[in-house]
């Protein structure tokens, strides 16, 4: 008799922990990655590859591809040119949103760009390739971006060359300029005459990533292409190039 008492408490209390389970779950706190790092550290065997992040809260989630390999790993890719597939001469609306898809071509979007930076000191690691296969990268020990009331004007710093060159520094302290928003410190406007968009200067440019794809060496029109002047010029544009940020430790 006490052994069918005991078995009854059983499945009662198996019942009762069935039904309170979504109440007891939901009380636990959600954790969601803000970046790839978020990702590594909650699991440091996942590959490179696609993963959705949280930038700015439950809401705005977002694909990204996260590489787990480059410099020990833990980087969330903001932008990637790969073969031409997407276009990146777009208008301000599109470069604050993001556009393109993770897997291949893309651009992350400033706003979230942003908020990542905000919350956290980031390092930067541009890699890249020629079209015959030679890969080089530049590295910066500090980069973050200001809120869109101020341009989100690019703070960069720290150089450490890794065969590339610095190109990227001569943009520190210039707002993000698109065709639509003409933001730069020259007197026309750089995202119209180098087909691109980007943090320009004064001089418009010594990168210019998100420039037309062209394969190559092409001097037919002068620096619209993805060029990294300090490595292969104004008129050579790159097979490959991505721009990736991780916390400092």
């Amino acid at each position: 008799m006490n052994l069918i008492i005991i078995s009854l408490l059983f499945q009662l209390v198996s019942v009762v922990l069935v039904l309170l389970a979504p109440v007891l779950t939901s009380c636990l706190p959600l954790i969601l990655p803000g970046d790839c790092s978020d990702i590594y550290h909650n699991d440091n065997s996942r590959p490179s590859g696609v993963y959705t992040i949280y930038p700015i809260g439950a809401t705005s989630a977002v694909q990204v591809y996260c590489d787990m390999v480059s410099e020990g790993g833990r980087w969330t890719v903001f932008q990637k040119r790969m073969d031409g597939t997407v276009n990146f001469y777009r208008g301000w609306d599109q470069y604050k949103t993001g556009f393109g898809i993770a897997a291949g071509e893309y651009w992350l979007g400033l706003e979230s760009l942003y908020h990542l930076t905000l919350k956290r000191k980031y390092e930067l690691l541009v890699d890249m390739e020629d079209f015959e296969g030679n890969k080089v990268f530049a590295r910066y020990s500090s980069f973050s971006i200001d809120p869109e009331s101020y341009g989100y004007k690019l703070s960069v710093s720290g150089f450490i060359n890794g065969g590339a060159g610095d190109s990227l520094s001569y943009s520190n302290g210039q707002k993000f300029s698109t065709f639509d928003k003409d933001q730069d410190s020259y007197s026309g406007n750089c995202a119209r005459s180098f087909l691109g968009a980007f943090w320009y200067s004064s001089g418009c440019h010594y990168t210019n990533p998100n420039g037309v794809y062209r394969w190559g060496a092409d001097s037919t029109v002068n620096a619209v292409g993805v060029d990294w002047y300090h490595w292969k010029g104004f008129n050579y544009s790159l097979k490959s190039i991505s721009m990736k940020i991780r916390p400092v430790q």
